[in-house]
């Protein structure tokens, strides 16, 4: 197996996926299914049991995918890298007024309901959940899970998401959402508290990007960079374009909706 000089190295390798242990052959004949998409560790009976114990079993971020892979590497101490990926946002729109029109319990219903179309949306597309922060949504599509075609699942993510949340024509959503896609290059690893891992999460200028661009989205829309759309072949005909401004900076983003 090749010799990593850094934990940083070897993690930018798994997120990049250029790790040899990705695809592991050895793996691939202890049964049975389903399995890692990564190592192809064994997540069914009988295999799991004996790998689970080893750490590899189902992560939360994604459970296609085992915690072994994402979290061994830097586990004493955290471990991140720069890496190109795209990233997804979306948030409820006014949500404080939704809450004042309802009871706290039916706006926690609510709101456990969008985190679950937002969970199934986003690990359907192979993204990693980065995190639920109040009314939004956030993940991440990194090359060596979500494959070179990460812009275009980020952006599929996004529309299946306004779907299912009833953003097509004609109809009333049960919860009104906007969203943005931004393919650029962050801090992706995680982070330790208290000798523990505390999160995982994506750091830097993209993560920022992403998050004012959603909050310029209206209701029903996907704002989309032009990093993004140009990596994920998207036509320029018929699209609209909308110029914006980004903490002062003008930026063209185009639109999309779940239809």
């Amino acid at each position: 197996m090749t010799a990593f000089e850094s934990p940083e190295e070897e993690w930018r390798a798994f997120l990049t996926g250029e790790h040899p242990r990705l695809n592991s052959k050895v793996f691939r004949f202890i049964p049975s299914g389903p399995r890692c998409k990564q190592c192809r560790a064994p997540f069914g009976a009988p295999g799991r049991w004996i790998m689970r114990p080893l750490g590899f079993f189902p992560w939360e971020k994604n459970p296609n995918i085992c915690r072994f892979c994402l979290t061994k590497v830097g586990k004493d101490e955290g471990v991140g890298a720069e890496v190109e990926l795209t990233l997804m946002f979306a948030d409820v729109r006014g949500s404080s007024g939704l809450a004042r029109t309802m009871g706290a319990s039916d706006f926690r219903r609510l709101m456990a309901r969008f985190y679950e179309a937002a969970t199934d949306a986003l690990i359907e597309h192979d993204a990693l959940l980065d995190k639920f922060v109040g009314d939004q949504a956030i993940g991440l599509f990194v090359p060596g899970i979500a494959g070179p075609e990460h812009p275009m699942l980020a952006i599929d993510a996004a529309r299946t998401l306004l779907e299912r949340t009833g953003h097509r024509s004609g109809e009333a959503p049960w919860v009104p959402l906007g969203a943005a896609v931004h393919t650029g290059t962050a801090y992706v690893g995680t982070v330790f508290s208290r000798g523990a891992i505390s999160d995982f999460t994506a750091l830097g200028d993209a993560v920022n990007v992403t998050a004012h661009l959603c909050s310029q989205a209206n209701v029903g829309e996907i704002l989309v960079t032009e990093a993004a759309s140009t990596q994920a072949g998207l036509p320029i005909e018929g699209l609209e374009e909308r110029q914006l401004s980004l903490k002062g900076q003008p930026m063209t983003a185009r639109v999309l909706t779940a239809d």
